[in-house]
């Protein structure tokens, strides 16, 4: 066999020529990235188990065990039941119990059934049914924000110390007789129906806020919830405490009859008697802008023999009605909050008495500008081992003498009495032998070059003594001379400024004056 050469079989030198390199599309870079794509099937996977539609029985079943075991594969937690896994979920602190709502559907509703506690802010989320499906669980309802109608078209808000809402622009200025809320409340009827489903669906209820009830949503909820424990009750009157009185179990109560410029609602000694008599359990009382007169405070502490905390805020209170204090046998926490007036016209001595058990006496902006009414507080008091008192108007020397009939104080706290002279608090001083812990801030005619060697020395004997009277006694001895502390203000340049901040800023909070002794801590 012979070659030609003019028709070689193979050449050693063939060069290949190379392809141009063209730009990716998005269908190539969508099929080299392929986890987006399993992502989404894994998700339509999840749904087809959820709601199959197969043709053929025999088919599906054997297409769902084997989807149902790719899923497990992937997603480990399917493995875990609902019980054991909310008892993880549990365990979480809360700052990751939030996240975990992003999950997915499964633990969306798990998490739902691990919330307690809620501030309903809309209506709507409870006559939906949305409120008892997503959270199933629920001890702690707060509906006062939810119970109002709010306004689309307005940019004026309103805040309370309780709850915040939107007003009418309408509204020309604050008046004796305007009551802004009564006029954005839901009906009572519709606040009734909430309340029943409420009830029905959460007889685990313990702690509950509301506003605008009638007795009849107050009674749906004494017949579901009997272990609840704790009622905060807004626009509150005697015919509503006739459902109240249904709670037997109930520990503490906050009833809040009138507030100036919000709402307007009677509470009298009729549904004082009637709340007595219902709830004799209660531990804890509120009463905010409640009237009343002695027959009420009496019954309260004749029938309410658990009662150890009775509060007194902005109180419509008839003369008189602090004699029925002394009915209180196990008081043992007094406080007054926010009082025009505490009693104008007490009564005789004689007839005041006291309240054998009582530990602890608060009064707080308080109007104590009548030495008769201060001294009638001091004697139903006699007993107490705790005073403090914060931001009261018109106590000076001569009205707070009358504390000197106090004589097992074991804690006293003076706090923003501008009237009140440093031979005014020696003279009361000097009759408590059993002081232990002293405490006098902001009281600016209380000085430190008044104290007497009498009150230093009673001061050496304290366990612990808070001293800082003066606010321009904190002044430290840098500073005098450049205006700071004085009325007005005073400009600085930044390196003056930056001054202060690094030199006198510790020296400002350290005047507080701590005397500890070997005896106590």
């Amino acid at each position: 066999m012979s070659f030609s050469p003019e028709k070689p079989v193979a050449d050693v030198n063939l060069t290949v020529k190379k392809k141009k390199m063209r730009p990716l599309s998005w269908s190539d870079f969508w099929l080299k990235n392929t986890k987006p794509l399993k992502q989404a099937v894994f998700a339509m996977q999840l749904q087809s188990l959820s709601n199959p539609t197969p043709t053929d029985y025999t088919d599906s079943k054997i297409k769902n065990k084997t989807q149902t075991q790719t899923l497990i594969n992937i997603d480990r937690t399917l493995l875990l039941s609902d019980e054991l896994l909310l008892k993880i979920l549990s365990k979480l602190p809360d700052t990751q119990k939030n996240p975990n709502f992003l999950v997915c559907k499964r633990w969306l509703n798990l998490q739902g059934r691990l919330v307690r506690s809620l501030k309903v802010l809309d209506w709507e989320f409870i006559e939906s049914g949305g409120l008892i499906s997503r959270f199933p669980n629920l001890t702690h309802v707060d509906l006062i924000n939810g119970c109002f109608n709010t306004p689309t078209n307005s940019s004026i808000w309103l805040n309370h110390r309780v709850f915040s809402m939107q007003i009418d622009s309408g509204v020309s200025g604050f008046g004796p007789n305007w009551n802004v809320c009564e006029q954005n409340l839901l009906a009572v009827d519709v606040v009734d129906r909430g309340l029943k489903a409420l009830a029905g669906s959460c007889p685990n209820l313990r702690k509950l806020s509301v506003i605008g009830a009638s007795e009849l949503g107050l009674l749906s909820v004494a017949e579901e919830c009997l272990t609840l424990q704790d009622l905060e009750l807004h626009k509150c009157n005697d015919n509503v405490l006739r459902g109240i009185a249904a709670c037997g179990n109930l520990q503490i109560l906050k009833l809040v009859g009138n507030v100036d410029g919000l709402y307007r609602s009677l509470v009298s000694d009729i549904g004082l008697t009637i709340l007595a008599q219902g709830c004799k359990r209660l531990v804890k009382l509120e009463l905010s802008g409640c009237e009343g007169s002695f027959d009420g405070i009496k019954a309260i502490g004749q029938c309410c023999q658990m009662l150890e905390e009775l509060i007194f805020c902005d109180h419509r209170m008839e003369d008189g009605w602090l004699c029925g204090l002394a009915y209180c046998e196990n008081l043992k926490t007094l406080r007054f909050s926010s009082c025009k007036k505490i009693d104008l016209h007490p009564g005789l001595d004689e007839y005041l008495g006291s309240c054998p058990a009582l530990e602890r006496l608060y009064l707080q902006k308080c109007q104590l500008r009548n030495k008769k009414n201060i001294r009638a507080v001091f004697k139903v008091c006699e007993n107490v081992r705790d005073i403090v008192i914060q931001d009261c108007w018109g106590l000076d020397s001569d009205t707070f003498s009358s504390a000197s009939v106090c004589r097992k104080v074991k804690l006293l706290s003076l706090e923003g009495c501008s009237l009140l002279t440093t031979q005014g608090l020696e003279s009361v001083l000097v009759t408590y032998n059993e002081l232990e812990h002293l405490t006098v801030q902001s009281c600016k005619r209380i000085k430190d070059s008044e104290v007497s060697p009498a009150l230093s020395s009673l001061f050496s004997a304290l366990k612990e003594l808070k001293w800082r009277p003066d606010g321009k006694s904190l002044l430290a001895p840098s500073l005098v001379g450049t205006g700071m502390g004085k009325k007005g203000g005073k400009f600085f340049r930044k390196s003056q400024t930056l001054k202060l901040l690094s030199d006198d800023w510790h020296s400002h909070f350290d005047h507080t004056w701590m005397i500890h002794t070997a005896n106590g801590k």
